[in-house]
């Protein structure tokens, strides 16, 4: 009879493609692991691995196999979900993703308001890229997501928490002054500096400059927000700040922050979850206390600056 271990077996072989890495990912021997697959192979009637010097490369039917069986892990996970969490809200674990770009500036906050609320809570951190949330989110590895919406998975409800608007990042020494507003056509994109390529923000600036200037933008990219104020502040060139980032991110007085003219730019912060998961009022409860903490209006982080 098909077991849900010989479904993780097979869904970690697909991941790493290599017998040793599976079967370390999954905590057990290599001869272990190996022996499982081939009892489901046995199972099914047909093969689902094909082995190579090295490597391993599912069949077409075993890569159709190993996605049907990471819905039948999610929907497993789901249902002992449902058995643990009856009556009581946002107890036991919650393992909870985020972006980079709202987890160092969203958790201070919310961590010890969550902890206070819900004592019994048990919160377990994912901090990544969207596309791996979305993967991992649906393979049942994390209950719920923060991120910017809308995502483009059909099988994933969301729930919007609140605007995030940009603001335009500039050296203070080339601020143009009397100028409250700013637009894009304001930006020079040859001096327009972005997250690496897998950041949503970096989609986002794009999009907004789009039609700012001919010119591409410049071919510099980081990893986190604070390098790429560091060259702003030393004066590289000027980027585009999520609101809920300015306080943490842009204290030095080198920089100035202009806000943008209407329709301003900015991004949906919300959760995602599976459409399956019986946690619904979790991640309900656990969005009503996000949108009390950074459901603000605007003009909060300027202002603080003033």
């Amino acid at each position: 009879m098909l077991t849900l271990r010989q479904l993780r077996y097979l869904e970690a072989l697909a991941e790493h493609r290599h017998f040793g890495r599976a079967a370390k990912a999954c905590a057990v021997t290599q001869p272990a692991l190996s022996m499982q697959i081939r009892e489901l192979e046995r199972l099914l009637g047909v093969e689902l691995v094909e082995r190579r010097p090295g490597e391993v490369v599912l069949t077409e039917i075993g890569a159709e196999v190993a996605r049907r069986g990471i819905r039948v892990l999610a929907a497993s996970r789901d249902l002992v979900d449902f058995a643990r969490h009856q009556g009581r809200l946002l107890t036991g674990r919650l393992t909870l993703g985020v972006i980079p770009t709202l987890g160092p500036y969203l958790l201070p906050k919310i961590l010890p308001s969550l902890q206070h609320r819900y004592p019994d809570l048990r919160v377990e951190l994912r901090e990544t890229q969207t596309k791996v949330l979305l993967e991992e989110l649906s393979r049942g590895r994390l209950d719920v997501v923060m991120l910017a919406l809308p995502v483009p998975e059909a099988e994933v409800d969301t729930l919007a928490l609140f605007e995030d608007p940009f603001l335009l990042a500039m050296p203070a020494t080339e601020a143009p002054r009397g100028v409250a507003r700013v637009s894009a056509r304001d930006i020079d994109q040859r001096r327009l500096i972005l997250l690496e390529e897998g950041h949503c923000l970096r989609d986002q600036a794009l999009a907004y400059c789009a039609g700012a200037r001919p010119e591409g933008p410049m071919g510099l990219g980081a990893t986190s927000l604070t390098t790429v104020i560091q060259m702003v502040a030393n004066g590289y060139g000027v980027t585009l700040v999520p609101e809920v980032a300015a306080d943490v991110e842009v204290r030095d007085q080198r920089v100035k922050l202009l806000r943008f003219a209407p329709t301003q730019p900015g991004r949906t912060i919300g959760l995602a979850w599976r459409h399956t998961s019986p946690r619904k009022p979790d991640f309900v409860a656990l969005g009503q206390l996000v949108s009390e903490i950074f459901g603000h209006g605007e003009g909060k982080a300027l202002a603080r600056r003033a």
